[in-house]
């Protein structure tokens, strides 16, 4: 078979669009999605059909009437003479050619309904989108094959929520997970189609931390709880925003990662202190309580280091009885579960004390985990995730 891998050191590679689209998916036009989704694998030069191509180096022309993963972008500027074909209707759907096939390949594209018998014809090996990309997503801790979507055969909302789905983490909490989809997308609607940038919803979960942590703080804890679910349901907006309309940027995963690391123990010290407040003796030894879930918090976080460390893989991602245990881990959302309940029953003190138990259980359960899997080494077997049968993907 010929090696169909472009040497990128002596050529440029060209994104072009072949037709026009009406569709805008998230309020986004194509040729916007093409820049950023190229431009983040260093391709600068993104032309609009009928934009003329450079005479030399390569070539990668898309039809305007499909949405690509961006997981693609890369594998397509990195091989030649390829055509991909779209999953389900067979249809050629992007190209990848020297410049001198430019023009044949775009007349190819520009025909109602392209083949693998057509692009046989120009000498081009034809690739599904699996074969160029992988399913699994180290990221996002999910297998999701690489997708192609045509805007004429699905509405907008289906290829939304088909790609805010993809962008959703696989292993999260039950909250995150059963809860929140709903609702998140919708909002991430419409903060796309006002131009609100994912670091403006970071800021104002941000403002919710500090909220939440004042209310606590003073005992006005069920007002602090609407504001703490507030914050965790915009730092699902604020990821899936960014990753639906590729605006994520290194400050933006730095302020959102760094507020969602540091501030549970604040909540959880202001909740202890706010308990200080009640109108009646709460349950004694909430000190103790206070200090069980802050150091369960820390210790939770070094587990999952060490694990990452010594198997270079995610702790919740080993088996999956792991990944079922990150549903209901003693961590933010759990832990404000716990808390919401046992508020509403008018005990917030006894709703602490629980979050320190189920702490101290959940920290055992994965200290044993970890155990058992230095154990499977010991014993020669690999120690790998059950999610990465299909590779990995950054």
């Amino acid at each position: 078979m010929t090696d169909t891998r472009s040497d990128l050191s002596t050529s440029t590679p060209t994104v072009c669009l072949v037709g026009h689209a009406q569709a805008r998916p998230f309020s986004q036009p194509a040729l916007e999605r093409l820049r950023r989704m190229f431009g983040r694998v260093g391709v600068t030069t993104i032309l609009d059909d009928g934009e003329s191509w450079p005479e030399h180096g390569q070539v990668t022309l898309l039809r305007a009437d499909h949405l690509f993963d961006d997981a693609l972008a890369r594998p397509l500027v990195d091989r030649n003479d390829i055509a991909l074909q779209a999953p389900g209707s067979g249809r050629l759907v992007a190209v990848t050619v020297p410049a001198a096939k430019a023009a044949a390949a775009y007349a190819l594209l520009s025909s109602p309904s392209p083949g693998a018998a057509d692009a046989q014809a120009l000498g081009l090996q034809v690739v599904s989108p699996d074969s160029l990309g992988v399913s699994y997503r180290k990221n996002l801790r999910n297998n999701v094959p690489p997708y192609v979507l045509s805007t004429q055969e699905m509405s907008v909302a289906a290829i939304e929520r088909h790609m805010f789905m993809a962008s959703y983490k696989g292993l999260t909490d039950v909250v995150t997970k059963y809860v929140w989809p709903a609702p998140a997308l919708v909002v991430t609607r419409w903060c796309a189609a006002l131009g609100i940038s994912p670091n403006a919803v970071t800021l104002v979960s941000f403002l919710c931390v500090v909220a939440a942590t004042l209310l606590f703080w003073f005992g006005w804890f069920l007002s602090g709880l609407l504001f703490a679910w507030a914050m965790c349901f915009l730092d699902t907006v604020d990821g899936k925003l960014a990753r639906v309309t590729l605006t994520s940027s290194k400050w933006g995963n730095v302020f959102d990662h760094g507020t969602d690391l540091v501030h549970p123990p604040f909540w959880w010290f202001a909740w202890y202190w706010g308990l200080g407040t009640l109108t009646f003796a709460s349950l004694p030894g909430m000190q103790i309580a206070m200090l069980i879930v802050i150091a369960g918090y820390i210790l939770g976080r070094i587990e999952e280091g060490i694990f990452l460390w010594a198997f270079k893989f995610e702790m919740f991602t080993w088996r999956p009885i792991d990944a079922l245990s990150r549903l209901i881990t003693a961590r933010r959302n759990p832990n404000l579960i716990i808390l919401s309940v046992f508020t509403l029953l008018g005990r917030p003190d006894v709703g602490l004390a629980a979050v320190a138990m189920w702490t101290v259980l959940c920290i055992g359960f994965h200290a044993v985990r970890i155990m058992q899997a230095f154990a499977e080494r010991r014993r020669g077997r690999a120690v790998a995730s059950y999610l990465a049968g299909s590779g990995a993907a950054a």
